[in-house]
């Protein structure tokens, strides 16, 4: 049976950034007609079963209402904790169900919390939250076309995704989490509001890959030294005094100049530990723990992130080999 997941993050978009820079919200019933956009997809390619994590906000339950297709829509049996273990815990669920490919609605920190319990899951990522890399601003539509493609095995899906890069991080020696586009060190000594905004408040970041053209901690990197997503390493930056000068848009409207006291080349594999404590640590432009001074802090990047689908790329070899070619009805 062919067999799609969807996992939406109803938080997404939302976060402080709306207050202290010109941040857009996403609402959710715009997330909702995007979901409905790729059930239509899905189904008219004849996709059979599509499982969509439950929230909240009841998004998947809305998405699927009052709709006259034939795939057979399916929310999972899970709790909901309303944080972003719900999204680890759906792609494990899904993963074990053999979905054939994800598609994943949020922001960096979704794709994060998803990359947890995907596995080696293709995963189509949609971005409806702030500040992203990871995921791009496509259209449903053609989301749910390139994810009904690879469900139906109408083309290699391996030959149209690319592994990514994660950023490890170990406490005591013992890896903790992982990022996929960012880790920052940050004074504060709380987690508090979570989102990472102001700066003054970050002394190192580390980035698997740094685009000038990108919105946020990337976009620094970005000016230094570009780095993709298939270029092979990271990059590690210290913000401060004594070095060089960068302006870079750290936030939708907020474009800053940024002091670097040094920056490197990371290769792959290699642990940088982290001097400064104590800290919180920022995963994905997020605060998610704190760090006291007697405890040790390493950073390594490996190609270990998850399968990210090209859309323009499935789409275009499925064309090639005739499968959205309609014979016309015979006389």
């Amino acid at each position: 049976m062919s067999l799609v997941g969807i996992i939406a993050n109803p938080s997404a978009g939302k976060d402080i950034r709306r207050l202290v820079a010109q941040a857009r919200m996403v609402p959710n019933q715009e997330k909702i007609n995007t979901i409905r956009r790729v059930l239509h997809a899905l189904d008219s390619l004849g996709v059979q079963r599509v499982v969509i994590m439950p929230d909240m906000a009841r998004m998947g339950l809305k998405a699927s209402e009052n709709t006259s297709l034939d795939i057979l829509i399916d929310l999972l049996d899970m709790p909901i904790r309303n944080n972003e273990e719900d999204s680890t815990i759906a792609a494990q669920q899904m993963a074990s169900m053999g979905v054939s490919c994800l598609i994943t609605l949020g922001g960096d920190g979704t794709n994060r919390a998803v990359s947890k319990g995907a596995g080696d899951i293709p995963i189509i990522p949609i971005s409806t939250g702030t500040n992203n890399v990871f995921p791009e601003m496509i259209e449903g539509t053609t989301a749910g076309l390139a994810a009904g493609v690879i469900a139906k095995k109408w083309i290699d899906w391996q030959s149209v995704s690319t592994k990514c890069k994660q950023i490890e991080l170990y406490l005591d020696g013992k890896f903790t989490d992982l990022a996929l586009v960012d880790l920052a060190i940050s004074t504060e000594h709380f987690v508090g509001a979570r989102a990472i905004w102001d700066l003054n408040r970050v002394k190192e970041i580390f980035l698997t890959s740094a685009d000038p053209a990108n919105i946020g901690l990337s976009s620094i990197g970005g000016q230094l030294h570009p780095l993709t997503r298939t270029d092979d390493g990271g990059l590690h930056l210290t913000i401060g005094r004594g070095g060089l000068t960068v302006l870079a848009p750290i936030a939708p409207g907020v474009i800053e100049q940024v002091p670097i006291t040094n920056w490197r080349m990371l290769p792959f594999g290699e642990r940088s530990e982290i001097k400064f404590k104590p800290c919180t640590i920022a995963l994905d432009g997020e605060r998610q723990l704190t760090v006291k001074p007697h405890q040790t802090i390493e950073v390594a990047i490996f190609r270990n992130g998850p399968q990210v689908v090209s859309i323009k790329d499935a789409l275009l070899t499925a064309a090639k080999k005739g499968f959205f070619v309609v014979e016309p009805p015979s006389l």
